[in-house]
């Protein structure tokens, strides 16, 4: 882990000494453009002659044969040498510093590195800005016209102090003349690191589009404004992406137009290469180089591409980008400044108000601050480099000092209140003990030992810090906390990216569908890799095994259940045409042309011949071949555990099929609209015939699959928690059927043995009969089964016991009028007036009628519950009951005989129970 951990120091040091060798190379390029400042050597007639002869001789200058030429320089040899030693150097710095970028490059690209800007956030960021940098280096060395005379003349005067040439000259000679030009040169340097830098620019596509917002936008999502939702003001404001909400869009820019150009073949052949670039490229004109060293980069891309082959399509590209850049940009980047003072103003004003809310609203903050950055930036950038326009007063702002004073408030406010946020963080960890926050961190993933330090040195670092250090006055030192993270983001992509990939193409294949189940086999030989002298790794590829191993098989029974269901659901929509309700339409239709009558109208749509459901389907979109790939082994062991495929598949199966199930019931709770029972059985028996079809090329047990799902619909929730068609079918009956029985709109009909709809003017929504017939409660007693018609008695039972509770009430209530008509029962006059004296009597019958109405549906379904059983358990049925008749009703049965049939005795009486 070493080595990781020297990656992310070296990526932080490399930057660091980046910017500085850029800084010192502007600082030369400002000395050398600068008359007063420049070097003596370059201003003095007597030097001129050197001057030239060594730049028309560079790099190879002969002291020797230009001895004439180079006197002067023999003269002032020692003051030269001091005069330009730091010049030289510096030089030498920029070669050292290519040097070490190379090396780190090729090692990122050899390590299968995986860079996302939302994921990780600071290795990216490091490894875009080392290119950046890199890239802005070499530039700023091609930019200074005296680099040749200064190096060659450093030389010449070393050579004649020295008697021979400095070391280092020849390769600073090399380098100079290979960055000639620049961006050619770097481009080539880059072709090998082109999939690299693509997919940690790509990486921006999440962030780059919605930070690059118009000011209207802005608006219309409040961005920045507290008072947009005064419940969630007090709400922590976070994201899963806390580092991208205030990163530099300048930055941003920098790299996805400074990297585009030194890998410019994505732009030939990635779509969204092209739009992330032309999105930059309608941002602006310039891009920041080093402090106000700017690139007009749309000359400079126009320039370049016109110079390669196969580039031509791009220049139109920069033509439009730039034509609206001069159009628009100016007017959208004036109402954003506008946007921003407003909203500073208000974010201010809220914040000296409730400087409390700096705690958990500080991101506010700091997105502002970026924001306000960025705006400002760019008109500096812009501002000294007006384009033609019409409208040059979008490059002017008379009112950026209201900006910049805003701005200053809100970092003095976060200076002034530090101590508040620092306060509100640490309330915020506090609420974890380390065991807690240890747990958190390490339940994200399978920890390794190694990432485990790394972990451990968080949570101590985090559970260090306290209030009462906080209140002593003590300062947090973050610089080990923030290079570990960095140094986890680095480690964690050292995984095995391209197994990944190579899987992740093949799944795409068709063809390579049958043979996916081979990347999981694979991951069982990893234990070859381990050797005994180094015992460390045995938990690390121990977990990364078994880890890819079971993320390979539930993608391949994700893909595989979805092709599956797939099929069965078509199989039941061919089912559900065959259904006796679509006969009418077939027949009526043979009816009319038989009689000629009038054919349909154009609008009507035509009916599917039979016959076209076999027609031959595209191969990509239905195919055996996933289910073919779980035949290439049984089982396979991965350090000591056993896996099977197949197991995968099924508990895939299991979910789905457990969805599936109540999204046919189609349910909806507004509208009290369901499935008949009839049909849902119907479409569930047609799956399941669907599903014994994988027996042919899969080993999966569909019985027990079909067992287990349709056995969970029998209970209110299934193992998942989500509600099944038990509970459905219940609230329905209750809400749907039944209430509206107890309101008189449906009627039992005992001719029927059903519920009828009442003849009313308001037509109901369904019709009671489809439901509650003969036919479709034995299909509810097919689909929930014993357990789901217990369920179901238990809330028909509940609704009665709550009706004669209020049955009770009223007769308490009444008790001494009833008492007294009770003694009056002959006297038709008294029973008259005390009839009058009763208090809610209108409510007993229909409160009667609300429990008889309950008791004939409980009959029915209990009558339909023991056909069902009859017709499915026809002899076993028959054999209790009649043994349990002899026992009955034969008293002359010995003590032996009562013993033995005593258990059909209560397996009778528990059949019973369970059907009651």
């Amino acid at each position: 882990m070493a080595y990781q951990f020297k990656l992310a120091e070296k990526l932080i040091i490399l930057n660091d000494r980046g910017q500085g060798v850029l800084i010192r190379m502007n600082h030369i390029k400002k000395l050398c453009t600068d008359p007063k400042r420049r070097p003596p050597y370059f201003t003095d007639k007597s030097m001129e002659s050197a001057t030239k002869y060594i730049n028309r001789k560079f790099p190879n200058v002969d002291i020797r044969g230009g001895s004439q030429h180079l006197s002067s320089i023999q003269k002032q040899k020692s003051a030269i040498l001091e005069g330009l030693h730091s010049y030289y150097e510096s030089f030498i710095d920029v070669m050292e510093f290519r040097d070490h970028v190379y090396e780190l490059l090729n090692t990122i690209d050899a390590s299968q590195c995986y860079f996302n800007i939302g994921v990780n956030f600071d290795f990216t960021k490091n490894y875009l800005d080392l290119i950046v940098t890199y890239a802005s280096v070499i530039y700023m060395l091609s930019r200074m016209d005296d680099k040749k005379a200064i190096v060659g003349m450093y030389n010449c005067a070393y050579e004649f102090s020295n008697g021979n040439s400095d070391p280092s000259f020849p390769r600073l000679g090399q380098m100079f003349i290979e960055y000639d030009h620049p961006w050619k040169k770097l481009s080539e340097e880059f072709g090998p690191h082109t999939k690299s830098v693509t997919e940690a620019l790509l990486s921006l596509l999440m962030v780059y589009p919605r930070r690059n917002l118009s000011a209207d936008q802005w608006r219309n999502a409040q961005l920045l404004s507290l008072l947009a939702s005064p419940a969630a003001m007090l709400s922590p404001a976070c994201c899963d992406t806390m580092a991208c909400e205030y990163l530099s869009l300048e930055a941003m820019e920098r790299w996805i137009l400074i990297g585009f150009l030194l890998c410019h073949s994505s732009l030939n052949t990635n779509a969204n290469s092209q739009n992330l670039w032309k999105m930059a490229l309608r941002n602006g004109l310039y891009i920041t180089v080093i402090r106000d060293e700017v690139l007009n980069i749309h000359k400079l891309s126009e320039d370049f591409f016109d110079s390669l082959k196969g580039y031509s399509k791009r220049i139109p590209d920069i033509k439009e980008c730039k034509e609206y850049v001069i159009t628009n940009c100016g007017a959208v980047r004036r109402e954003k400044r506008n946007f921003l003072r407003n909203a500073l103003k208000e974010l201010i004003k809220v914040l000296e108000d409730e400087p409390a809310l700096l705690g958990p609203k500080a991101l506010f903050v700091f997105m502002a601050l970026s924001f306000s950055r960025d705006e400002v930036l760019w008109l500096v950038r812009h501002a000294e480099n007006i384009p033609k326009t019409k409208t040059p007063e979008d490059y002017a702002d008379s009112q950026m000092a209201e900006l910049f004073y805003y701005m200053e408030k809100l970092r003095t406010l976060l200076a002034q209140h530090r101590y508040v946020i620092q306060r509100y963080h640490l309330q915020y960890l506090s609420q974890y003990d380390a065991l807690v926050l240890n747990d958190i961190i390490q339940g994200m993933y399978v920890c390794p030992e190694e990432e485990s330090v790394l972990m451990s040195s968080f949570v101590s670092t985090l559970s260090a810090m306290s209030l009462k250090h906080l209140d002593a006055g003590e300062e947090f030192d973050l610089k080990p906390f923030r290079l570990d993270w960095l140094r986890l983001q680095v480690w964690l992509n050292f995984h095995t990216r391209v197994f990944e990939k190579l899987f992740s193409q093949s799944s795409e294949d068709v063809s390579m569908q049958r043979y996916l189940t081979a990347f999981p086999v694979i991951c069982s030989h990893f234990s070859q890799c381990l050797h005994p002298l180094c015992p460390e790794e045995v938990s690390t590829v121990k977990n990364r095994s078994l880890k890819m191993s079971v993320n390979f098989l539930e993608e391949i029974s994700r893909q595989t259940c979805m092709v599956v269901l797939e099929i069965c659901a078509e199989q039941c929509n061919l089912h559900e045409k065959l259904l006796p309700k679509h006969s009418a339409e077939t027949i009526s239709t043979a009816r009319n042309k038989k009689l000629k009558k009038s054919l349909p109208k154009k609008g009507d749509v035509p009916k599917e011949k039979p016959g076209t459901e076999s027609l031959r389907k595209d191969r990509y979109h239905y195919n055996n071949k996933l289910c073919a790939s779980y035949s290439i082994c049984a089982d396979f062991t991965v350090f000591q555990h056993i896996i099977v495929p197949a197991e995968f598949l099924f508990s895939q199966l299991e979910i789905r099929l457990n969805k599936v199930i109540v999204q046919m019931a189609n349910y909806n709770q507004s509208t009290h609209e369901i499935a008949r029972p009839s049909d849902l059985l119907a479409g569930i028996q047609a799956y399941v015939t669907s599903l014994h079809s994988l027996s042919c090329y899969t080993n999966i047990d569909v019985t027990r699959l079909v067992k287990s799902v349709l056995l969970q619909q029998t209970q209110p929730l299934d193992s998942y928690g989500a509600q099944t068609i038990t509970t459905l079918y219940t609230n329905w009956f209750l809400e749907g059927l039944l209430r509206q029985a107890s309101s008189a709109l449906i009627v039992h009909c005992p001719t029927k043995q059903c519920f009828v709809n009442q003849n009313t003017e308001n037509e109901q929504s369904f019709h009671a009969e489809e439901y509650s017939d003969i036919c479709g409660l034995r299909s509810l007693a097919e689909l929930i089964g014993p357990f789901g018609l217990k369920f179901l008695n238990e809330n028909l039972m509940w609704h009665i016991i709550s009706q004669v509770g209020e049955l009770k009430k009223l007769v308490s209530d009444n008790m001494d009028v009833l008492v007294q008509m009770r003694a009056n029962y002959d006297n038709p006059e008294a029973m008259s007036d005390l009839q009058k004296k009763l208090t809610g009597s209108e409510n007993v019958l229909k409160r009667m009628t609300i429990v008889g109405v309950i008791l004939s549906f409980r009959s029915m379904i209990q009558d339909a519950l023991e056909e069902v059983n009859v017709s499915i358990y026809c002899f076993l049925h028959l054999y209790i009951t009649l043994i349990c008749n002899i026992v009955e009703q034969s008293p002359f049965l010995s003590q032996d005989m009562l013993e033995m049939c005593f258990p059909y005795v209560l397996l009778r009486n528990s059949y019973r129970e369970h059907l009651n």
